[in-house]
């Protein structure tokens, strides 16, 4: 029986990474832990890559620390963009009703 679609822990993908470092081979340690070895050898590709920053969950991108704060002040700018553009138009909204209000 195959087992597909079956889902681990960040914890234990950190471990079995581990593992498979002090071990002799990853044959070996896919058995162990009943892990496909193209499982275990993506796994040891993303840490490899991403370290930390390694198995974030659903589909949260793999960030790291100074891109996480860059996508942070790029939300914080867009927000202040929005923010402006309302305040405009509210300064031209009263401007209007202030010139109305001297014609009399």
């Amino acid at each position: 029986m195959s087992k597909r679609n079956r889902r681990y822990t960040e914890v234990f993908k950190q471990k079995a990474v581990e593992l498979s470092h002090m071990s002799k081979t990853i044959k070996q340690v896919c058995n162990d832990l009943d892990v496909p070895v193209s499982v275990l050898s993506r796994w040891r590709r993303e840490f490899r890559e991403h370290g930390k920053n390694s198995f974030p969950g659903k589909g949260k991108p793999k960030l790291t620390d100074d891109q996480r704060k860059i996508s942070e002040l790029q939300k914080k700018l867009r927000e202040s963009e929005i923010e402006n553009q309302i305040l405009k138009k509210a300064v031209s909204i009263f401007s209007k009703s202030d010139k109305r209000n001297l014609v009399l």
